[in-house]
């Protein structure tokens, strides 16, 4: 039996890099990108594009979309974030894709930070934050900041009409603050930062579950103290646990 194949949309950016040392030498990765990635088959292409990616999902089982416009104006966010993530999605439907892993962003809800206790929290005033605060969860409404947590809630109501209607399975994941240097630069990333480790291996986590979890969201944080983003539901559903923690760097 030929092993499953699976593609990362946006693979050398920096999360998909980390997915790819992850997962590169236990599973069979190709590459849907706009550069050549040395060591990986590649198909060269914008996700604005829609016929120009549909090569790329040909027998592929899951996609793992990393693909997006984190700043820009309007028109770039709605090319890249609103077009990209649709045509995408369709893709993956019209080529048989079982599931779907699709990186949203903490930024759906990061609104909440401007009321207390997250404000307290996301400002490093920790002396302020009430014992046994309730964390912000998958079913805390939605408070998004900027256009890009705008087209980050727009992902995850398309990934919900996609897996009512067809036969996808899509798993939308709210990524923290992960770093190039792998650790906060700033007194707000503490609370959200998630390791690249931790990323990678919830990834994994989610092409790994059960085949008839069709939809659900899931955040991505390392296991930091003063975390206000709920990750008991992934370790409910997917038996994950973070690893790292902010406290421990450099231990």
């Amino acid at each position: 039996m030929s092993r499953k194949k699976f593609l990362i949309a946006g693979m050398s950016g920096l999360i998909g890099s980390a997915v790819r040392r992850q997962l590169k030498g236990r599973f069979e990765l190709s590459a849907l990108n706009r550069r050549d990635i040395p060591g990986i088959p590649c198909h060269r292409a914008s996700v604005t594009d829609l016929e120009a990616i549909l090569p790329a999902f040909q027998d592929i089982h899951t996609v793992v979309h990393l693909a997006a416009s984190i700043k820009g104006d309007w028109d770039e966010i709605l090319q890249n974030n609103v077009i990209g993530t649709y045509n995408v999605f369709e893709a993956a439907r019209r080529s048989g894709v079982k599931r779907i892993v699709y990186a949203s962003s903490g930024s759906v809800i990061a609104g909440w930070e401007k009321a207390p206790p997250y404000r307290d929290i996301s400002q490093g005033q920790y002396k302020n934050v009430p014992d046994g605060f309730l964390k912000v969860t998958h079913e805390t409404p939605i408070r998004p900041v900027q256009l890009y947590g705008c087209s980050k809630v727009w992902g995850e109501g398309l990934a919900r009409h996609f897996t009512d209607t067809t036969d996808l399975s899509i798993l939308c994941l709210r990524i923290g603050a992960v770093l190039s240097a792998d650790r906060p630069s700033q007194p707000r990333h503490e609370p959200v930062w998630c390791s690249q480790r931790d990323i990678a291996r919830l990834v994994e986590a989610c092409i790994g579950s059960p085949e008839d979890l069709k939809f659900d969201i899931f955040y991505a944080v390392s296991n930091n103290k003063w975390s206000y983003r709920d990750m008991f539901h992934a370790k409910d559903v997917l038996g994950y646990e973070p690893l790292d923690s902010v406290e421990n760097l450099g231990k």
